[in-house]
């Protein structure tokens, strides 16, 4: 959700907005920015979609008190199959709600020259899909291709996406003119509702195909190639345009979004670009010093263990960790170290060892002294 605006911001108000400000606000915005007042805006569209799920949002006590607290998170759950944007309405009919029948002439008239917006060709825009997809972290790490199969809406090839075999099998709908929308009268308002006879398509159709039944579109199972960047993490989402399900009729295609799991590391723990983990250090190395060769994502890596490394103690491999995916460097590999001690030791061994421990007495162990000098008291009791 981190590539929509706030709704708040989009209808130029304040959080502590009434909703008489925020209908006003839209009602100002919603004329100035409609597709139909800007025919040469390629952009009106999309901002017109945005303004009006901003405002069914924010109109809605229950919605904004939910979208106050969980932000953009709060209507997510309706990505998969639905429209865009957690299943909300169309913009037009939120329109016609907010200005019904205040202007008498209708929507020809307020925007000035019969231009209606639905004199469409029953071309409608297909649904957004949600695919969620589980990678391993030497994956999240490198980036990689993956291939997905998915069921999906695609175009019909029967019709060419026309919905109907023949050339005269669409018709204008008569109940709304080919307008998609007719004007229902609500006390004293005439609000404008969608066709029931065609849906909302402007047409009818009275031959349709008969593998598309007259949509366009049918099932089929697609494969889909998706490159994941290097530096994913669980949650991200990743879009791909126009692989979702195929518009009506040859409308626009809905775009696919992917939402990434990384599996839990069998060696590495992850916090953010940075990987954990634990390493045994053989005692006599802990001792004496040494080189200590451990794992990491790019293969092995080497580190220098001084003379009396305690265990507990972590060394830091810098840009051996998880790139980061907004390009900038690299995470470190922290090495904790877990000094091992021998479990099977012959008779011999135990002996050396045995004169090893007289040899340095307590003057080699500091961490034995220290504690027992904050402990005395318990001794002397």
């Amino acid at each position: 959700m981190a590539d929509k605006r706030d709704y708040y911001e989009i209808l130029e108000v304040t959080r502590e907005a009434t909703p008489d400000v925020i209908k006003k606000s839209y009602r100002r915005l919603a004329v100035k920015i409609h597709p139909d007042k800007n025919p040469g805006d390629p952009t009106a569209e999309e901002r017109f979609k945005e303004l009006g799920e901003a405002y069914e949002a924010l109109s809605d006590p229950d919605k904004r008190a939910a979208y106050d607290r969980y932000g953009h998170s709060a209507f997510s759950g309706g990505m998969g199959g639905g429209r865009s944007g957690g299943g909300f309405h169309d913009p037009m009919d939120i329109f016609s709600q907010v200005f019904g029948g205040a202007f008498g002439g209708g929507f020809e008239e307020f925007f000035g020259g019969g231009s209606s917006r639905r004199k469409s060709s029953g071309k409608q825009r297909g649904s957004d899909l949600r695919y969620d997809l589980e990678i391993s972290l030497e994956d999240a790490a490198k980036g990689v291709e993956k291939e997905l199969e998915i069921e999906r809406s695609v175009p019909c090839e029967t019709c060419h996406s026309k919905g109907t075999k023949g050339s005269g099998g669409v018709k204008v709908c008569s109940t709304c003119g080919g307008r998609g929308v007719i004007a229902r009268q609500a006390g004293i308002f005439i609000q404008q509702v969608t066709c029931p006879e065609c849906r909302g398509a402007g047409e009818t159709i009275s031959d349709p195909c008969s593998d598309c039944h007259g949509e366009g579109r049918v099932q089929r199972d697609s494969r889909i190639k998706l490159r994941i960047p290097a530096g994913v993490d669980t949650g991200t989402r990743l879009r791909s345009s126009g692989n979702g399900d195929a518009g009506v009729r040859g409308g626009p295609a809905g775009d696919l979004y992917v939402f990434l799991h990384v599996r839990d590391h069998d060696v590495f723990e992850r916090e953010g670009d940075d990987l954990f983990c634990e390493v045994p250090l053989p005692f006599s190395v802990a001792a004496l010093g040494g080189e200590l060769k451990v794992p990491s994502l790019n293969g092995q890596s080497s580190i220098k263990i001084p003379a009396g490394t305690q265990g507990g103690t972590v060394f830091r491999l810098r840009d051996k960790g998880i790139p980061a995916l907004s390009g900038g460097r690299r995470g470190d590999l922290n090495v904790k170290v877990q000094v091992e001690v021998p479990t099977r030791l012959n008779h011999e061994q135990q002996e050396k060892l045995r004169d090893f421990s007289e040899s340095i007495g307590e003057a080699n162990s500091p961490m034995q002294e220290g504690f027992f000098q904050k402990a005395k008291r318990f001794f002397d009791l």
